[in-house]
């Protein structure tokens, strides 16, 4: 497993260091963005390094100023168009695999976050045991702007961040850097990126699986990073309290309304003007996903979320996903035109066929395996 024999597989490096394994995500110029081969490549990685008893600690890292920005979007869309809807969908069933074989993995594993940090990037990182983020991490789940949604089970741990911060970050794509992703239990840690490489030589010497040793040698490194005073989490969790807790994104944009007539706070218009550029059928999808997975496991959550996927790869309920993709990353002119374009368009009907599952013959329910190891929500790990 030391080397690489393909074009493909250098694209996920590995190193074999003593009883740690670290892989290192080898696509700098493209910010790390996951293609098929990399997530089958990690699949195959994860799955044996859980086996071989010489394995006691596996270490995740992105090279260049990107842990992960995600899945491969363009190249996804690009290869949908030459082939068919459920090209995405397999690809999104490969990464829910991966993300459920993260979420219960029975050896501890450390995800360095010292860059940008999105959509799948979160996957594969937020779910594991040990999330490392330094003072070069930013943090964000964008994907309403690309007619998507908030997956890789972002239903279960953005769900259980304190409040409603969760609905905040999934609803806006707001971006949140090391210091914040600490203080709502995102990261485990803040380590300065100057210590990593000690860092990494002391888990590489740890000869141990116990997350208990784990933690105590990245408590060696960590600080205790001050929150910006302009910080988001720092001054107006109150707000998003109150008004990220509404029914519906029709009431929440209404609370946030008529907390910018009391208090003229620029964030707070810059809040509203952020939902009513998104797609509202992201949106409403999006606030229902959370809801459900505030009572929902990790599988649970993927389970759901894949029929969610589905239908916005299929395209019949709605075309948001491409005219978002063709406006962002492939045209770039910023310009979605969404369908439908109003909140109020949307019924519950509609959102309630997300929900379904997809009517097509060669289409069916993600299958997960089953898993013995206990799973653990992101906000409790964090307090171990």
């Amino acid at each position: 497993m030391a080397s690489s024999v393909s074009s493909q597989q250098d694209k996920v490096l590995v190193e074999a260091n003593s009883s740690a394994r670290i892989i290192t995500l080898n696509r700098p110029k493209q910010l790390n963005a996951q293609s098929f081969q990399m997530i089958y490549r990690l699949l195959e990685l994860f799955l044996v390094y859980e086996e071989d008893p010489i394995v006691k600690l596996v270490i995740l890292k992105g090279k260049g100023r990107a842990f992960s920005v995600g899945g491969d979007v363009a190249a996804l869309v690009r290869d949908m168009r030459a082939d068919d809807w459920r090209v995405g969908a397999n690809f999104f069933s490969q990464v829910f695999k991966l993300i459920y074989l993260i979420a219960t993995y029975s050896k501890p594993q450390v995800s360095i976050l010292n860059g940008i940090v999105m959509g799948g990037g979160a996957g594969i990182s937020v779910h594991g045991r040990f999330r490392v983020a330094t003072e070069n991490t930013t943090f964000a789940m964008p994907e309403v702007d690309l007619g998507l949604f908030p997956d890789v089970a972002a239903s279960y741990f953005l769900s259980r961040l304190p409040g409603f911060f969760g609905e905040y970050v999934g609803l806006t794509g707001s971006r949140l850097d090391g210091a914040e992703m600490l203080a709502c239990g995102l990261a485990t840690h803040f380590v300065p990126s100057a210590k990593l490489p000690m860092l990494e030589a002391a888990l590489c010497n740890a000869d141990s699986s116990d997350p208990v040793i784990i933690s105590s040698i990245i408590d060696q490194y960590s600080e205790k990073p001050s929150l910006k005073e302009q910080s988001v989490y720092n001054r107006r969790l109150d707000v998003i309290d109150g008004c990220f807790s509404q029914r519906t994104v029709e009431e929440i944009i209404s609370a946030l309304e008529r907390e910018d007539v009391h208090h003229m706070d620029s964030w707070i218009s810059a809040t509203i003007q952020k939902l009513k550029k998104s797609s509202p059928t992201s949106l409403k999808i999006f606030l229902r996903s959370i809801r459900e997975g505030r009572l929902q496991g990790v599988g649970q959550c993927l389970v759901r979320e894949y029929r969610m996927v589905s239908h916005v790869l299929k395209g019949e309920l709605s075309k948001d996903f491409f005219e978002g993709c063709r406006a962002i990353l492939l045209d770039k002119d910023k310009n979605p035109n969404w369908e439908p374009s109003k909140l109020e368009m949307i019924d519950e009907g509609r959102v309630e066929c997300y929900f379904s599952k997809v009517k097509h013959e060669e289409w069916e329910d993600l299958k997960l395996p089953i898993r013995v190891k206990f799973e653990l929500p992101p906000y409790v790990i964090a307090k171990l």
